[in-house]
C-alpha cells in the first residue's frame, strides 16, 4: 500500500520540497512512497485531508505552523514552546505535531557565528520567527522582533536607526519577502546602515539570493539562505514519519 506524504500551506508553488523528497526516494530506492503538495486556501480545508487513508506525514509551511495547532491530537513539548509545529506525523488516525525548523535552523547558523554576535533582529512574527527565537534563546542571543507594527514586535521597520543595526549583528528574516514570484521585494530595512559585521540570513530558498540578501552580500555582510535549513529540517521529518 503506497504512503503519502506531503507539504500543506498556501501558496505552497514555489517550494523545493516535493523535488527534494522525490529524489530522496529514487536515490535511496524507497518504494511505495509519493510526496503530494496540498495547497489549503484555509486551515479548516486540513479536514478533508484527514480522511485520506493513505496519509502518513505532513509538512507545514506558511501561513499554518500557529494555526495548525489546535487540529492536532498531540503536539511535542518542544513544538509546544516553540508554539509552531512544521512536521505532522500520522499514525492511526490520529495527527501528532514536531517541530524541525529547529533543528534546521541551529545547524545551518551555529558554523558562522562569531563572538562579535551578541543581538539579532527577527523580521517577521509569523511561525517561522518562533523557532528562530528557540534557537536565539538556546545559544544565549539576545534579539528583538521587527514588523510593520508593535503589536507583536518591538520595532517597526521605520524605527530601525543606525544605532539599532549597529548593535545587531544578526539579521534573521522569516517572512515570505522576496519569495519567489516577487523576488524584487524585501522588508523595509535600511540597507545603508549594513556593514562588513552583519550576518544577514534569509529563511527564503526560493530563490537562493533573495533580493535582501544581494543588497546585504553588495554592502559587505556575510550572508546565508534557507536552503542547508530546509534539506536539515526535511530529513529531520523523515525521521520522524519513519520512527516506531
Amino acid at each position: 500500500m503506497i504512503s503519502v506524504f506531503g507539504l500543506i500551506g498556501h501558496p505552497v508553488s514555489h517550494s523545493f520540497s516535493k523535488g527534494f523528497f522525490e529524489k530522496k526516494f529514487e536515490r535511496e530506492n524507497i518504494k511505495d512512497c509519493r510526496y503530494d503538495m496540498f495547497d489549503l486556501k484555509s486551515i479548516q480545508d486540513v479536514i478533508d485531508l484527514k480522511k485520506n487513508p493513505y496519509l502518513k506525514g505532513l509538512n507545514v509551511t506558511v501561513p499554518y505552523k500557529k494555526s495548525i495547532i489546535p487540529l492536532l491530537d498531540f503536539i511535542s513539548e518542544e513544538a509546544i514552546k516553540i508554539g509552531a509545529v512544521n512536521t505532522i506525523k500520522i499514525t492511526d488516525g490520529k495527527w501528532f505535531g514536531y517541530n524541525t525548523d529547529v533543528i534546521g535552523f541551529e545547524k545551518s547558523l551555529v558554523p558562522l557565528l562569531s563572538p562579535a554576535i551578541k543581538n539579532a533582529l527577527i523580521l517577521g512574527t509569523g511561525g517561522a520567527s518562533l523557532a528562530v527565537r528557540y534557537v536565539l534563546e538556546k545559544l544565549g542571543i539576545s534579539f528583538s522582533f521587527v514588523s510593520r507594527n508593535l503589536e507583536n514586535a518591538d520595532y517597526r521597520y521605520k524605527d530601525l536607526s543606525e544605532s539599532v543595526l549597529n548593535t545587531h549583528q544578526l539579521i534573521i528574516n522569516t517572512t515570505p519577502l522576496g519569495m519567489f514570484p516577487d523576488i524584487n521585494k524585501m522588508p523595509e530595512i535600511p540597507l545603508k546602515y549594513l556593514t562588513l559585521n552583519h550576518l544577514v540570513c534569509d529563511l527564503i530558498y526560493n530563490p537562493e539570493e533573495t533580493f535582501l540578501l544581494k543588497n546585504a552580500a553588495f554592502a559587505g555582510c556575510q550572508i546565508k539562505n534557507g536552503l542547508e535549513m530546509l534539506h536539515i529540517q526535511a530529513e529531520e521529518s523523515w525521521k520522524i514519519w519513519t520512527a516506531y
